[in-house]
């Protein structure tokens, strides 16, 4: 039986660009979907590449005394350089300076201008040179181009066009009858609101040659350049015909990724063109939103543009590409913060992935020396819930959808129903007295992170081959043909020898006030002592708690009411060790005299303190004997 195919493509990236977040952001997500069917088994190809021509390239290569295609050949190298540093596992990347796209793209215009598509004609309208594009009167504001902002020219001329008026009705009936052509649905009404509510014009798709001559003529006018749209869309198409490989019939693409900002060259310009050349359309086009920063759209001007590049250096890269679809859902704006970027690091990688994988390996060697045993009761609980977490994780719809918080979301119930299992069944108890049981729980641990691996891998496929491999197994990438792999009860008579590794990742300390390097030294000296007047300002207390419940939307905050002589609410981030109904009626150690803190909206009163064994298990102190609520603790 053929293998399923999987077509993906990102846009091409202008070479006047350099790389920033949005770029980064649109090729991960194709890297995600490409990986992911890749895991299914799927024959998949991923497209990704560059747009050369056009007249800022011209104007650029000027100014630096290049021809255009050495210029390109210059800044095409920032694309490549970064798609690898982001472990982007594309099949091709496409050149609009291809020999073999430029023949496709004329024999296309041929093909539209025999049919009747193309007609010359007079056109006069205000142009904007830095977007390439003709506006109308209407269109214009004040002078300047209503996308950019910069001033626009008035250009009379001769030009070709593509006669895109007569499909407007079509287009409009073929989106409304197919509701995933165009998502996130926020977008689909977009396009449709503009089909319904302009009229829709012919497309200019040439320029003199005595304009610009930097373009792939035109094949039946050589005094005349291609307009680089129409040349650029193109792309999807030619490189099925030349790039990809085997003898697959690729199009049409299952998704074209694209930022919003583009969405209606794709949604109306690319698809009316296939519509002319009776070529089937994409299954969908997919617009993402912006990442901003501080609410404002990244600009240069402005100064506010992250770089990626710089990001991977201090974070890493499977730490960004994890925050990117855990933060927002792909298709919303997003809010760009390192500080979110850390917490993420800190609290999801570190303290819930981190951990447990290190619990897991350092209970592995002190009590079974790295070898684990198949010894699994699928009817537990814990197994159900992690079988039910990683459907969740696979589940059609949601990857149909582009649903990526979702999935990771689910993904990370695994990750909790671990944490929990560790804390309800307490190994270090069982290795005293039940080793049969305490077997059984390894190896369901050792299977919850093994399908944990599975589905972290096209999001973050560093971290999950290092996974992989500390679970005493070979290679992710090599064993994923296994159609068993996502399955509970993988492989039978398979041998298990953990090989514990370095922490995943690292916690990220908050970033602490300058200080002089005398001040160090003397910290580094004092071996960061502090002065029993120091000490003496900080209020212990004994609290009873006498009411507990879960924050809303968090899975670690459980909201307590406690009495250290007055009643006070303290917050603490203890859910995944502890149920509600655990601590009601406890005796705790609280700090009574911090500054009231919100966290998710909720006010903490104080703090509770426990401690954390060389396992990782957490532990509320509580005082050895019943003593009165509110003694102070001296």
């Amino acid at each position: 039986m053929d293998k399923k195919k999987f077509y993906i493509t990102t846009p091409i990236y202008y070479v006047n660009d350099v790389p920033h977040i949005g770029h980064a952001y649109t090729t991960i997500a194709a890297d995600i979907l490409a990986r992911y069917s890749r895991l299914k088994g799927m024959d998949v190809f991923f497209l990704t590449g560059t747009d050369e021509h056009g007249q800022k390239v011209e104007k650029a290569a000027k100014d630096k005394g290049l021809t255009p295609k050495e210029h390109a050949d210059i800044m095409v190298e920032n694309f490549s350089t970064l798609w690898k540093k982001l472990n982007i596992s594309n099949d091709a990347f496409i050149r609009t300076t291809d020999p073999d796209h430029i023949i496709t793209v004329k024999g296309l215009m041929q093909i539209l201008w025999e049919s009747g598509e193309i007609e010359k004609r007079q056109y006069a309208g205000w142009y904007c040179t830095p977007d390439e594009r003709f506006w109308t009167e209407k269109d214009v504001v004040e002078g300047n181009c209503p996308d950019c902002g910069r001033p626009v020219e008035q250009i009379q001329e001769e030009n070709y066009f593509f006669l895109m008026s007569k499909y407007q009705e079509r287009l409009i009936k073929y989106i409304e009858e197919k509701p995933s052509y165009i998502l996130p649905e926020t977008r689909r009404n977009e396009v449709i609101g503009f089909l319904k509510n302009n009229t829709l014009g012919d497309l200019c798709i040439s320029r003199p040659k005595s304009r610009l001559a930097w373009g792939i003529p035109l094949p039946f006018d050589e005094n005349f350049v291609t307009y680089v749209w129409f040349d650029a869309l193109v792309n999807y198409f030619s490189a099925t015909k030349y790039l990809a490989s085997g003898k697959v019939d690729w199009w049409p693409a299952d998704h074209h990724l694209i930022g919003k900002d583009i969405l209606t060259t794709h949604a109306v310009y690319w698809s009316t063109m296939l519509m002319a050349l009776k070529f089937p359309l994409p299954k969908n086009i997919f617009a993402h939103g912006w990442w901003m920063v501080d609410g404002k759209k990244m600009s240069k001007s402005v100064g506010n543009v992250v770089d990626p590049n710089e990001m991977i250096g201090k974070y890493g890269v499977d730490a960004f590409r994890y925050f990117l679809f855990r933060e927002v859902p792909f298709g919303l704006d997003g809010n760009f913060s390192e500080d979110a970027l850390i917490s993420r690091i800190n609290t999801d990688l570190a303290n819930d992935l981190g951990n447990l994988l290190s619990r897991f390996s350092t209970m592995a060697e002190k009590y079974f020396n790295g070898a684990i045993e198949k010894d699994s009761d699928i009817s537990e609980d814990f197994v159900k819930a992690c079988i039910n977490a990683n459907l969740d994780a696979h589940d059609s719809q949601a990857w149909s959808q582009l649903h990526f918080n979702h999935i990771l979301d689910s993904i990370w119930g695994i990750i909790r129903a671990a944490n929990n299992h560790i804390a309800q069944t307490e190994p270090w108890k069982l290795a005293k007295n039940d080793m049969e049981q305490l077997k059984r729980v390894m190896f369901n641990l050792w299977n919850a992170l093994r399908l944990t691996a599975i589905s972290l891998y096209p999001f973050m496929p560093e971290t999950a081959e290092k996974i992989w491999q500390q679970l005493g197994l070979r290679s992710l990438t090599d064993e994923a043909g296994d159609r068993n792999i996502s399955t509970w009860e993988w492989k039978p008579g398979y041998e298990i020898k953990i090989s514990k590794g370095e922490q995943l990742f690292p916690r990220i300390e908050a970033k602490k006030e300058n200080r002089t390097e005398k001040e160090s030294k003397q910290m580094i000296t004092e071996d960061n002592l502090i002065s029993i007047e120091d000490f003496a300002k900080v209020q212990l207390k004994i609290g009873k708690v006498l009411q507990t419940e879960r924050v809303p939307k968090s899975n670690k905050l459980i909201k307590l009411q406690v009495d250290t002589g007055e009643i006070r609410q303290v917050v603490a981030g203890i859910g995944q060790v502890y149920a509600p109904e655990d601590l009601t009626g406890k005796s705790i150690v609280v700090v009574t005299n911090l500054k009231p803190a919100k966290l998710m909206g909720v006010e903490s009163q104080g703090m509770l303190l426990a401690a954390t064994d060389s396992d990782g298990v957490l532990s509320i102190l509580i005082p050895e004997k019943n003593v009165k609520e509110g003694a102070k603790i001296k």
